[in-house]
């Protein structure tokens, strides 16, 4: 995959790789374990140029392409999957939808914080009865004077617990058309947020609610009709999952062929014993391929953002050989990797998460099927009367 970068792009990711080798892999299980992010990390990271790395220079970011951001948030994740979420939260995650639509003036008054890792920054995007069905949303944006009122609420946001501000799908009218998205920020009257709920991977989020917020006109990122286009910024978004799946599971990976190299039972090193060999084959298959479908979604996006079925064809590769490869992996590592000191334990609740977030495996195989036929699959039942 070396000749699909160039030169400086090689440098580049033996720089990072150094860096995350040295600098964060160390302490990688303090991390994965703490409830926090420490400042001093992020701090590194910030200084390293690692966010806004695909943003334009005029625009506080590093000027980089699509592939430069996918390079450095694989070579964190390889040595410390905790510190790729920072990468995320500055490349790939809401901050991506929002460079790329939000006005000169929204720019010049969230973009610094955002970039200098001050200010966090989640999406309000799936609610109680809106998940996969998002277009489904029941988050309203009514009109008073120049502003909206919104009303509504939010679950399962990454960060939704402490993010300065969130990036909120409402809905300014009826149907598709009517979605789009406004921004909030902590402390606005009438946003609240509930208490935090951990999942099993060791993050945590909160349920907000908005009680007649008003939103002023300067707030609106994307009016009715906007629904569409903040998809097309979300894709970047699931490649950024995809990225640290298949990283996160080859760090296992790489962890445990290590282990199997040393580990010795019945006189033996475990990597002589042809059941942990076809273990790690089928490993490395799984792996290899989902990073090719990676690395296409990110040639084929060219300067532009990644298309809806090369995003979800990685998306469903990179969620299953990166989980695939975690639990092979504790698997060869046994107790020692299934106690909460060791990262391999971590890699794969990592995995297992990422499956879910940012669209379910099965929804991207939906994706990909009705690329499949020439045709979309409507999930809703049939209008009554339908066919008669």
């Amino acid at each position: 995959m070396d000749l699909l970068y160039t030169d400086e792009q090689l440098m580049f990711r033996d720089t990072l790789t150094r860096f995350a080798e040295t600098e964060l892999a160390p302490d990688r299980v303090a991390r994965a374990n703490a409830d926090g992010f420490d400042a001093a990390t992020k701090a590194k990271l910030v200084e390293m140029g690692l966010m806004g790395i695909m943003m334009p220079e005029e625009d506080g970011g590093q000027g980089g392409s699509l592939m430069d951001a996918v390079i450095a948030i694989r070579a964190v994740a390889l040595s410390c999957p905790r510190s790729a979420d920072v990468v995320q939260a500055g490349n790939f995650g809401a901050i991506r939808t929002f460079s790329e639509f939000a006005t000169l003036a929204q720019k010049e008054r969230w973009l610094p914080g955002l970039l200098s890792g001050e200010t966090l920054m989640s999406v309000g995007m799936s609610e109680p009865e809106a998940g996969s069905a998002v277009t489904e949303l029941t988050t309203t944006a009514t009109p008073d004077g120049d502003g909206y009122r919104l009303n509504g609420t939010k679950v399962f946001g990454t960060h939704s617990g402490t993010a300065d501000l969130i990036l909120c799908y409402c809905r300014f009218g009826p149907g598709v058309s009517g979605i789009g998205s406004v921004m909030l920020e902590r402390g606005m009257d009438g946003f609240t947020a509930g208490p935090p709920i951990r999942y099993m991977n060791g993050e945590s989020w909160s349920q907000l609610y908005f009680d007649n917020v008003y939103v002023p006109p300067e707030n609106v990122l994307l009016g009715p009709g906007g629904f569409k286009k903040q998809i097309s910024g979300f894709n970047v978004e699931r490649l950024g999952n995809s990225s640290r799946a298949v990283s996160v599971g080859r760090l296992a990976f790489n962890v445990a062929r290590e282990h199997a190299l040393e580990r010795r039972q019945f006189g033996r090193p475990l990597a002589e014993f042809q059941g942990i060999q076809w273990k790690f084959a089928e490993m490395a298959v799984k792996l290899d391929a989902a990073e090719l479908l990676l690395e296409r979604a990110v040639v084929n996006a060219g300067d532009g953002l990644p298309s809806g079925y090369d995003t979800a064809m990685a998306k469903l590769a990179c969620n299953e050989a990166g989980h695939f490869a975690a639990d092979q992996a504790l698997q060869v590592m046994g107790a020692l990797g299934f106690g909460e000191d060791h990262i391999v334990q971590y890699c794969l609740r990592r995995t297992r998460g990422w499956m879910i977030a940012g669209g379910t495996t099965e929804i991207l195989k939906n994706r990909v099927a009705e690329e499949v036929f020439g045709r979309r699959f409507s999930q809703r039942p049939p209008k009554a009367g339908a066919g008669a």
